[in-house]
């Protein structure tokens, strides 16, 4: 290491350390650390609100005392008209931890509709294109534990299953990449509190306080039952035992897919045999979802109604062939034949 670069670290070790002096924020690393537990490089995707840069910082020093090597990427959506440079800002603000932060831009026509979820797998492409580039197999996400609760309403509203109302899992996996959300036990009021004393600012998104926004319409949703009495740690706890009972589903589908399902992985194939739609109701609906997404390569499953109706198609016409989710699904004789759509 050069003499400049060897300063620029003794003094990131120094700011670092000093933070960590005030006690809630030691406290707070101390949890993360103990929850984090990886010992392999890892990217942070940088939105630049509260939320990531208490990220940005938690695992700057993580990476420190672990000796893992860190990447930042911050997506510029180009949604709005001062997006670039607030992704400038955000840059801006890493360089307080000596931290270079790498934009990635969105290129392309732009929807009308349905912008967020559009704008949020296309987020996932941009950061998945880099893991697989850097050879990286961990991306570390923001949401906390607040999101927990939106995320259990919003599925509500879209008539979602167990599965779907619990699936905010700290760790998924996508395309072969470790999705990470270290953030799961920690409240939006602890991670502010760290972004405010380390950083000063943040990135303050609009489309937050606007409630066209399906997200928006349930935080305030949140907001109204919370003073009528909503207990979170008892909602959380209700999460909990939730999510126990679908781990036991969980298990089960697993089993269907090692018994029943065979990976033709010079073609690209997934055959399915019969013995696969012999299974419980919800463990069939829960594996070919799998295995739609495994497939077509999508992050996101395939919407409940369209899954259905699919099975009940491959148990009632003998001679079916379809697409859905980005795949080709024929049946031949009492086996279906699962292909990504070319």
């Amino acid at each position: 290491m050069s003499p400049k670069n060897l300063n620029v670290s003794n003094k990131t070790h120094k700011f670092l350390l000093d933070q960590l002096k005030d006690k809630q924020t030691s406290k707070i690393y101390k949890k993360f650390e103990k929850n984090f537990r990886l010992n392999e490089d890892f990217i942070v995707a940088v939105s630049g609100g509260p939320d990531s840069l208490a990220l940005c910082f938690l695992s700057k020093i993580y990476s420190i005392k672990k000796h893992l090597k860190v990447t930042y990427f911050h997506v510029d959506h180009k949604l709005r008209n001062n997006s670039t440079k607030e992704a400038k800002f955000v840059k801006l603000l890493l360089k307080k931890l000596s931290t270079n932060l790498e934009i990635l831009t969105w290129v392309g026509k732009k929807p009308k509709s349905n912008i967020q979820s559009i704008a949020r797998d296309k987020r996932y492409e941009l950061l998945l294109n880099k893991a697989k580039k850097l050879k990286i197999n961990n991306i570390l996400l923001g949401h906390h534990k607040d999101d927990l609760i939106e995320n259990f309403f919003i599925r509500i509203l879209r008539g979602s299953g167990l599965n779907g109302m619990v699936s905010f899992d700290q760790r998924t996996k996508l395309q072969n990449v470790n999705l990470i959300r270290p953030l799961l036990k920690f409240s939006k009021k602890n991670l502010e509190y760290i972004t405010k004393k380390v950083f000063k600012n943040y990135v303050k998104d609009p489309s937050n306080k606007n409630d066209q926004f399906k997200r928006v319409k349930i935080r305030n949703f949140i907001k109204n039952l919370e003073l009528e009495g909503l207990d979170n740690d008892k909602f959380y706890l209700t999460v909990k035992n939730l999510r126990f009972a679908n781990e036991s589903i969980k298990y089960f589908v697993e089993k269907n897919l090692k018994d029943n399902s065979t990976i033709l992985n010079i073609n690209g194939f997934v055959i399915l045999n019969k013995n696969f739609f012999l299974q419980p109701e919800e463990v069939v609906f829960r594996s070919l979802t799998e295995v739609l997404k495994s497939v077509g390569k999508k992050y996101y499953p395939v919407r409940g109604k369209k899954i259905e109706k699919l099975i009940y198609k491959i148990k009632n016409d003998n001679s079916l062939m379809t697409t859905l989710g980005n795949c080709v699904i024929k049946k031949v004789n009492n086996s279906v034949i699962v292909s990504k759509e070319r």
